[in-house]
């Protein structure tokens, strides 16, 4: 360890005393009254000390007023640097900011909100533009590019050749047109796997409520079929009183639902009496006569004239 080390690790003297002179700054840059207590002092270099005050400004929980003095060598006078406040360990700090684009979650867009969309989205690839040359990534492969020169071949006489446009129907615009390909944009590959992922996390074969079904969506009534490339895994349910109505679900998804499972149950039959023919019960005719409130007696009058 060099000597220069050793010496900046020491407070200066002259510089660690300056308590006052460091209080003085701090004041005058701060509002009145909110310096504390000297909390403390470190060492940033030869003769070069930072005082720290504890901030009694509201809202400023664990912050502290950071006051740096100095001195030249062989110089007896000490001058103040800098004073700023300054996040203590325990201060009570913003959250570091994000943009809104990773704050944004499912479900926060309302009612006249819009969400602009990043041009180098990558869930997002060019569409096909209808020019002769493909853009990139398109799904207008090179072969179908070279039967759109194709197209473009002179007519030959005949009824076709009088008709002001070439008919439409047949030709790859048309094709590009059903399949929604003339949009700007449409779904790359990663778009289309992001998608599948997240339908398969909501309404996918790992879920509780598919895991007790009694059978899959794949053959259900309610199931409703999707076109594209998805429509190969997933499909839109339709029953009203599935948890996954209107929603897309996976094939291998169920629920309590299913058309097929909805069959209601058998009213449950009370079993038949079963009555013990092997012994006899006694069933008497009247009350017992020790059941009354009042003891019976008879006296002998009453029982010569056969009174009761």
């Amino acid at each position: 360890m060099s000597a220069a080390t050793t010496r900046s690790r020491t407070p200066d003297r002259l510089c660690a005393e300056a308590v006052d002179l460091a209080r003085a700054a701090a004041e005058e840059a701060a509002a009145p009254g909110v310096v504390g207590e000297h909390t403390g002092l470190l060492s940033e270099g030869d003769r070069v000390v930072t005082h720290y005050f504890a901030a009694k400004e509201l809202g400023y929980r664990g912050w502290r007023w950071a006051v740096t003095v100095a001195r030249a060598s062989r110089a007896k006078v000490v001058t103040v640097d800098e004073a700023v406040l300054l996040p203590g360990p325990d201060a009570v700090l913003a959250p570091e900011w994000v943009p809104w684009s990773e704050r944004l979650r499912p479900g926060d867009m309302g009612p006249g909100d819009l969400l602009p969309t990043d041009a180098e989205d990558l869930r997002l690839e060019p569409g096909w533009s209808g020019e002769d040359e493909p853009p990139p990534n398109s799904a207008i492969s090179h072969e179908m590019a070279d039967l759109v020169e194709a197209e473009d071949a002179e007519i030959t006489g005949g009824p076709p050749a009088e008709l002001p446009a070439v008919p439409a129907r047949g030709t790859i615009a048309a094709l590009a047109e059903e399949l929604g390909l003339r949009r700007a944009r449409v779904l790359s590959r990663y778009g289309l796997h992001l998608a599948a992922d997240r339908w398969a996390d909501s309404f996918g074969a790992d879920t509780p409520m598919a895991q007790a079904a009694p059978a899959s969506c794949a053959t259900c009534g309610f199931l409703t079929p999707i076109g594209g490339s998805l429509g190969q895994a997933f499909g839109v349910c339709a029953n009203e009183y599935s948890p996954a109505d209107g929603r897309v679900v996976s094939l291998s998804y169920g629920c309590g639902g299913h058309s097929e499972a909805a069959v209601m149950p058998a009213t449950p039959q009370p079993p038949p009496p079963v009555i013990d023919e092997t012994r006899v019960d006694p069933f008497p005719l009247g009350p017992p006569q020790d059941t009354g409130s009042v003891p019976e007696q008879q006296d002998a009058e009453t029982a010569e004239l056969g009174h009761s």
